[in-house]
């Protein structure tokens, strides 16, 4: 059980890697649970969509009955948090979708999957992220999106060779990378204020 500080942010546990998340999620004193049912999504302050597959878990969201739950949460203002697989399934549109894909959308960009490359092309990389502070993060692409172009409303915070890799438009956060494999919990820490300040904007609108 969470304390009334402690917000509840889920993962959703449909594929990738999930367990990595929940880890770095409590490291940055959040209350963190897997999410793969609609009930277990509507007890939950915000969610992380963690990489993977994102045609895989588009089809999955579909067969566990979340999908529309999700892109209505989000759109309702939920807090998200996308990483690699998870950008993709954040993006409003793929420039190059594999048959039947969707996404769940609530960020303004365009995003090509793969771009970086295969997976015996993945690298790591410093990556220095608009409101992280400490310094460069160290960014691990493995089969890497990257975002091609962004709406008048999204933030681009970090790039990398000149490629678009992190975003964030109000509540929803994505990156191209994966912090959670590092050991380093300051993107999650940024998510965790996020979802913070959400609760306090949402508290304040409901007080009488």
């Amino acid at each position: 059980m969470s304390t009334p500080g402690t917000p509840v942010i889920g993962v959703l546990a449909l594929q990738g890697d999930v367990r990595e998340h929940l880890i770095a999620l409590a490291a940055a004193d959040a209350a963190a649970r897997p999410v793969r049912r609609p009930e277990e999504l509507a007890e939950v302050d915000g969610l992380v969509i963690p990489g993977g597959e994102s045609t895989t878990i588009s089809k999955l969201a579909h067969l566990f009955g979340v999908m529309e739950p999700l892109r209505e949460r989000v759109r309702a203002g939920m807090p998200v948090y996308g990483t690699c697989a998870g950008l993709i399934m954040l993006a409003e549109k793929i420039l190059d979708p594999r048959s039947g894909q969707e996404t769940i959308g609530g960020i303004d960009m365009i995003v090509r999957r793969n771009a970086f490359g295969r997976q015996n092309e993945s690298f790591e990389s410093a990556v220095a992220v608009t409101g992280v502070e400490g310094g460069p993060v160290e960014g691990v692409f493995i089969r890497a999106p990257w975002v091609e172009s962004v709406g008048a409303e999204v933030e681009v915070l970090a790039e990398h060779d000149g490629h678009i890799v992190a975003v964030r438009q109000g509540t929803a956060l994505a990156t191209s990378f994966h912090p959670e494999l590092t050991g380093d919990h300051r993107v999650h820490a940024l998510f965790v204020d996020m979802v913070r300040a959400a609760r306090s904007e949402g508290a304040r609108v409901s007080a009488p």
